[in-house]
């Protein structure tokens, strides 16, 4: 570990990790932790030691020019502070970095040992994965935790998968054997447009986390983005005669299967949401800009800020399949594991991982 400041006294902390890779599909979950340290200012705090868990023939290091001295900056995971004000002061540790190569145990070990020095009562850690989903419907987030006693009182799945895992499923299970509580939030990202950014799929799982931590999350240009990105995708789909008929079916296949969630407890959620963003305190975005995922459709006929692309046209179904050999992050089950691996890009995305 190597410390960069001091370890700062928290209010009631909540850890939050994701890790770009395997179990990041469209870069969703690694994207949500970058906006909260983004929008809380987050303070890194400690670093891991690059040369114990990362192969830089995978992750390469970057070199760059900081006033005409050449520096290099080198793949690791990082820990950040931010501090959330409000009538519930909250604090949250950011675990942000890069699905390690090697020594999974050490590195959940490092890991959860800065959680028991800092006091942390949750350990939240973001995945999405891909999957048979349409991209004009509400993302699907999952919430689960290997923990009976915490799936009851927090209405979340207690996991029964079997098979390959990723970090996050070692990460959660370390958690377990240590006592720590731990949740895994998991979007749902469409396989056939699996290429990043995902703002929509970010942005359900911010929603998840507020949800879960009671805690208000500012989204920033997130809404906004979201809506440019859907769009975006439909006038690609709406090219292709293909596509167009397969998320159809899809969009039928979701209906047909989630029709019961269509009233009660859902619109009550959905509800009490809008009252806590309308009516609470506390940091947040402006009234009205609730994550939501759907809305008033000329709404999006807009440009994501800042000049972003609209996302490449989607392969044609059978060309990109559910299991995701696509590139920008692979998908899985809501637990931890994935599809097959796919190949990595010159960022230096984890793809291929193993455990010493």
């Amino acid at each position: 570990m190597i410390e960069l400041e001091g370890v700062p006294e928290l209010v009631d902390p909540v850890m939050v990790a994701a890790f770009e890779g395997w179990n990041d599909a469209g870069d969703a979950a690694s994207t949500a932790v970058a906006h909260l340290d983004s929008e809380w200012k987050g303070e890194v705090f400690a670093a891991l030691d690059a040369e114990d868990y990362y192969d830089f023939q995978v992750n390469r290091p970057t070199v760059w020019l900081d006033g005409g001295v050449r520096k290099i900056t080198w793949p690791t995971t990082r820990l950040s502070v931010v501090r959330v004000g409000g009538e519930k002061p909250r604090d949250l540790v950011l675990v942000r970095g890069i699905e390690p190569s090697m020594r999974w145990r050490s590195f959940c070990n490092e890991l959860l040992g800065f959680a028991h020095e800092l006091g942390v009562e949750l350990v939240v850690i973001l995945g999405a994965l891909l999957g048979d989903t349409p991209h004009t419907r509400p993302v699907p987030v999952s919430g689960v935790t290997s923990d009976p006693d915490l799936a009851r009182t927090m209405d979340l799945e207690e996991t029964k998968y079997e098979g390959p895992t990723g970090i996050v499923g070692i990460l959660q299970e370390a958690c377990t054997h240590a006592g720590v509580p731990a949740v895994s939030l998991w979007a749902a990202v469409p396989h056939y447009v699996s290429q990043p950014p995902n703002p929509k799929a970010t942005l359900a799982l911010l929603n998840r986390l507020e949800d879960l931590i009671d805690l208000r999350i500012p989204l920033g240009e997130l809404p906004e983005d979201a809506r440019a990105w859907q769009v975006g995708v439909d006038q690609l789909a709406a090219e292709d005669s293909e596509v167009a008929e397969y998320v159809q079916t899809l969009e039928e296949a979701r209906d047909t299967a989630e029709l019961p969630e269509a009233s009660g407890e859902a619109i009550a959620r959905e509800f009490e949401r809008y009252l806590r963003r309308r009516d609470g305190g506390g940091p947040t975005a402006s009234p009205g800009s609730h994550a939501t995922e759907s809305g008033d459709p000329a709404t999006y006929l807009r440009d994501t800020p800042g000049g972003r692309t609209r996302p490449p046209k989607p392969p044609k179904p059978g060309i990109t399949d559910a299991a995701g050999d696509t590139a920008g992050g692979t998908g899985g089950t809501a637990d931890g594991a994935a599809g097959d691996s796919t190949a990595g890009d010159d960022s230096g995305s984890a793809e291929d991982s193993s455990e010493d």
